[in-house]
């Protein structure tokens, strides 16, 4: 009997000490440059992406969208008013939607867009960043950190012929970037706010790389068995883990890792600083990455 016992034990302790901190596809709790050290750069520019590194982030995010000939691009929006000078550069060229002047990416062409200037609104230091192809977002990044891009709208260029998630893999395949471990140094997680998007990358583009579906709205247990069918993580918005951390453990017991966004300097609520919301976030409530602003307070 008392071997049994002991057997027990054993076995326990044994299951309890391989169980992972955290799940894949992180290693450890992870720091995510949200759009690059954004807080300190102009988000999705070559020195954001610099920064994020000599701040020690792990992954840094390009969000993608598409040029008028297919390229690949860094940046937020679906449009270049807000991160460029696009308005002085391009005067004619606005569309106009809902009664305001805006002018989308997927107007303009890679030369016409690598004529803006991407940084100068960050302040005059920046002056004369571009926006970063996502080729050149690699290059800046393989062999240092992990690389997570978001397909941005993906159906506003589907409508136009344009295929995202087609660009993307062509571009990770020539990166030899398009297999997990094909590059131990520069692990590839693809996001999206888009089901159709993740679903279309594993089944039309034989995608074998992890997928993290992004959402901002609660999820119960059962539609995150839905969301294990395509992906191997969540990404909800912070407040819905705040309000119902529950939800890790949900996730968790599926197997699905936990990453939450954004943390930001000046947008902590409660906690006294962006430091303390992500330690609370990864050490109290368990998640396994957090998105922010600032990789250099991230808790190690």
């Amino acid at each position: 009997m008392r071997s049994l016992v002991a057997l027990l034990l054993v076995t326990s302790f044994a299951v309890a000490a391989d169980k992972p901190a955290v799940f894949a596809p992180y290693t450890k709790p992870t720091c995510i440059a949200h759009r690059g050290a954004s807080a300190d750069a102009p988000e999705h520019t070559l020195a954001a992406y610099e920064l994020a590194l000599k701040h020690g982030a792990e992954f840094v995010e390009p969000d993608l969208q598409m040029t008028k000939d297919g390229v690949l691009v860094c940046l937020h929006d679906t449009t270049l008013d807000r991160t460029t000078n696009v308005k002085e550069v391009f005067p004619d060229r606005a569309k106009e939607v809902s009664g305001k002047k805006t002018w989308p990416v997927a107007e303009f062409t890679l030369k016409e867009i690598q004529t803006l200037d991407a940084g100068a609104w960050k302040g005059k230091e920046f002056a004369g960043q571009k926006v970063p192809t996502f080729q050149e977002m690699i290059d800046t990044v393989k062999g240092k950190a992990g690389i997570i891009p978001e397909t941005k709208a993906p159906e506003v260029y589907g409508k136009l012929g344009l295929n995202m998630e087609k660009e993307l893999m062509a571009v990770l395949k020539a990166n030899k970037l398009d297999t997990p471990g094909a590059d131990p140094k520069t692990p590839v997680v693809i996001q999206s706010f888009s089901a159709d998007s993740l679903k279309a990358l594993r089944k039309d583009h034989a995608c074998k790389l992890p997928l993290v579906y992004l959402f901002s709205v609660d999820q119960s247990a059962d539609k995150l068995k839905g969301i294990k069918e395509f992906a191997e993580g969540i990404a909800p918005n912070k407040a819905v883990v705040l309000k119902r951390p529950g939800i890790v453990t949900d996730a968790h017991d599926l197997g699905l890792s936990v990453t939450v966004w954004t943390c930001r300097s000046g947008s902590t609520g409660e906690f006294k600083d962006v430091k303390a919301e992500m330690t609370h976030l990864l050490k109290e409530l368990k998640v396994d990455a957090v998105f922010t602003d600032n990789p250099d307070q991230f808790p190690k």
